[in-house]
């Protein structure tokens, strides 16, 4: 038996890069720093009992992870046991679901608030490879292996946490709608590390609260992941996606898994991978997630869905996808509908309809759509929104040879982008001078002025 665990153990710290006397060390600095007494002279033969049969599988620096904070009763990172800088810690784990999510959380969301971490993470590159997804038994498995996840700490979830939590990311949705993904950030990561994580490794008096929990925490993460979408951050953003859509499935929360799917495949379009887009779009649509939403989110999950059938050039497909979405919404009520998806009416349908038709090659019906938009928003409350698509709809005026129109509608996308900070706002000034290059010596003063402006915003947005 001793030969067995030894073997294990050497296997595991081999993919760690720890020796056993490393190994015994950091556990006992873990502990005392802790407070933990009864582990600080922690021995080899301990932390082989403790991962007794482990296999190579470049999960021993998180297997380690969690056996300490269990035994500890907080969460710890990677960084707390001096892991962080290894080859096995720069596993990027947010895109594997076999990780467990509590602790990939707060990795997640102390990166956002060590700037120098945020920096580093804000270049990563998106992954397409990793959105691959789980099999439906997996799905299906999830509910019921997270109410098997033992607890870290005695502390026993109330409903007033969860509605506090609910709060809080309603609060930061609005504020994302209104001011860009960029703004706000560093707060809502520290509420996700501070409150969420906490949460997730408690204990609950009854599995519904488990799952109201589990949905709470999920939204928020989802959230942050949207908003780092929105900063450009989009390997990040991949990254809280991916683990809201896990921490969803584990809560049997259908309709938001759905809803957090439709927002990876959103981004998946935005930055051209139509068959992932697709794919995802596609899972989002599924019985248990689209078919138990309420009307309006049934209308985001199919907007979306024709935008990924756009990308991939099923003309057909779009078309019905876009009549659904149009049904889904004439039916929806405001009663029926979680807050989440409160923002989409009937300018956000119209918005991802002309984005839909514009890459089906149908500029003038988008620009129809895109009118629409602007014409029926709440600007103040949407306020990034209605920039991106006043960029947008001149995008497409200009394609169709409207030079001046253009002009004045992207001036009243930059007069819009005051005060927003967001990626996807700076990506719309970015194409605005690309656009304008080729008119830029014969388009007069207001071509001019209206360049000046875009890099004076561009500055200002940073």
């Amino acid at each position: 038996m001793a030969r067995a665990r030894n073997v294990a153990l050497a296997a595991l710290l081999r993919e760690v890069g720890w020796s056993q006397p490393q190994a015994a060390a950091a556990v006992a600095r873990v502990a005392a720093e802790n407070g933990a007494r009864e582990l600080e002279a922690i021995s080899r033969s301990h932390i082989a009992m403790w991962v007794q049969g482990t296999q190579p599988s470049g999960q021993a620096p998180h297997i380690l992870r969690e056996t300490l904070s269990r035994r500890i009763g907080r969460r710890l990172t990677l960084a707390d046991l001096g892991l962080e800088g290894t080859s096995t810690g720069k596993t990027d784990n947010g895109s594997d679901w076999s990780v467990d999510p509590l602790t990939v959380l707060a990795e997640l969301g102390s990166d956002d608030l060590d700037m120098h971490r945020r920096k580093m993470l804000a270049t990563a590159v998106y992954s397409a490879a990793s959105l691959a997804l789980p099999t439906a038994s997996w799905w299906a498995a999830a509910p019921a292996a997270a109410a098997r996840r033992p607890p870290v700490s005695a502390r026993v979830v109330a409903q007033t946490d969860i509605d506090d939590l609910r709060d809080l990311t309603t609060f930061y949705s609005a504020r994302d709608q209104q001011r860009g993904g960029a703004s706000g950030r560093s707060a809502l990561a520290s509420h996700l590390r501070d409150g969420a994580v906490p949460m997730l490794g408690s204990r609950f008096l009854t599995d519904q609260l488990r799952r109201d929990t589990y949905s709470a925490v999920a939204e928020m993460t989802y959230l942050a992941g949207w908003m780092a979408f929105d900063a450009s951050e989009h390997r990040n953003a991949q990254r809280y996606l991916t683990l809201a859509t896990r921490i969803a499935a584990e809560a049997g929360d259908g309709p938001l898994a759905g809803h957090i799917l439709r927002a990876l495949a959103h981004q998946a379009v935005d930055l051209r991978h139509p068959r992932r887009a697709l794919a995802l779009a596609d899972a989002s649509m599924d019985r248990d997630r689209y078919g138990q939403a309420s009307h309006r989110e049934r209308a985001l999950l199919a907007i979306v869905h024709a935008r990924a059938l756009a990308a991939d050039g099923d003309r057909a497909g779009t078309l019905a996808a876009i009549s659904r979405a149009e049904r889904d919404l004439s039916r929806a009520a405001n009663h029926d509908a979680p807050s989440r998806v409160g923002f989409f009416q009937e300018a956000s349908l119209a918005h991802e309809t002309a984005c839909a038709l514009r890459d089906m090659g149908k500029p003038v019906d988008a620009e129809i759509h895109f009118q629409r938009s602007v014409a029926t928003r709440r600007t103040q409350q949407y306020a990034r929104t209605h920039s991106v698509t006043l960029g947008y709809l001149g995008a497409v005026q200009v394609q169709r040879g409207h030079l001046d129109e253009a002009c004045a509608t992207w001036n009243q996308a930059l007069d819009a982008m005051a005060g927003v900070q967001s990626g996807r706002a700076r990506d719309v000034i970015a194409r605005m001078q690309s656009d304008l290059s080729p008119v830029r010596q014969r388009g007069g003063r207001h071509v001019a002025e209206l360049d000046r402006r875009a890099r004076d915003m561009l500055r200002a947005i940073g």
